[in-house]
């Protein structure tokens, strides 16, 4: 089976009816059946991410940010992965949100938090703690979100699941090595899990770009620059099966023995 995925790699601007309009303008103007856009999708301050940026700007799933994007997705009869500040229950989640023709299908909440090269995600966000893998037209889609690139454990889950294409909105920002460490784990995550990645990133001035598909062989089926681009990526999932058979990395590996080890060091 042949799905069409576009990658739409930009800026957020600070003022999320802006950001909110473009994404639906993007969406509007594909002729893909599945969008997907980068983390930070309401937007980013010039100088960062914070608190009351967060809190002004957060919205239930009912808010007017996801029922806008719901209806062009009804409109188009197409699909969107998005994300959102999401207020639910007095907290607020860096969210994923898969949108399928005019409902919401599923919300992923990221689990691991960018606290990291001196930022601190977890003063502005709650932490996820569901993995979140779909159905989608017979293929299984796993999500997660940017940092959880860095957790090979989330994704091998999701490769038990069956999981047959990962999905990462990011916001991958500058820094020295963050070039090669993005390429490096999105190509990793795919290949020893032998499944399709497709990682989603924002572009200039504060983000690296390169938003990419990875196959389940390691390779790049394509990639962005550094500037705003949205990429059109056909993928084959009879490729998955094979690969799966040339690579039976999930049917060799032992779950049952690595749980034993971590349970040896869970005090940890």
């Amino acid at each position: 089976m042949d799905l069409s995925f576009r990658l739409h790699q930009y800026s957020a601007h600070p003022n999320k009816l802006e950001n909110l309009n473009k994404i639906v303008s993007l969406i509007e103007d594909s002729d893909s059946y599945v969008n997907i856009f980068p983390e930070y999708c309401m937007g980013v301050p010039e100088d960062g991410l914070t608190r009351s940026y967060i809190i002004k700007n957060a919205e239930s799933v009912k808010g007017n940010f996801v029922n806008k994007i719901l209806e062009c997705t009804e409109r188009r009869s197409s699909i969107a992965i998005f994300t959102m500040y999401l207020r639910e229950r007095g907290r607020v989640y860096n969210a994923a949100i898969l949108a399928d023709k005019g409902r919401v299908k599923s919300i992923y909440k990221k689990i691991h938090l960018f606290d990291a090269y001196g930022y601190r995600e977890s003063s502005i966000f709650s932490e996820g703690n569901q993995v979140n893998v779909i159905s989608l037209d017979g293929i299984k889609l796993g999500l997660a979100i940017c940092f959880d690139l860095r957790f090979p454990e989330l994704f091998r889950y999701m490769a038990y699941k069956g999981v047959d294409v990962f999905i990462v909105p990011s916001g991958w920002y500058k820094g020295k090595f963050k070039l090669k460490q993005w390429k490096t784990l999105t190509i990793c995550r795919a290949h020893e899990n032998v499944s399709f990645l497709i990682a989603v990133n924002q572009s200039n001035p504060l983000f690296i770009g390169h938003s990419l598909a990875a196959s389940p062989f390691g390779t790049v089926l394509g990639e962005c620059g550094s500037d705003e681009q949205s990429l059109t990526i056909k993928l084959d999932f009879s490729l998955v099966k094979s690969a799966r058979e040339i690579i039976p990395i999930i049917k060799l590996s032992k779950p049952f023995l690595y749980n034993k080890m971590y349970s040896e060091i869970i005090s940890f």
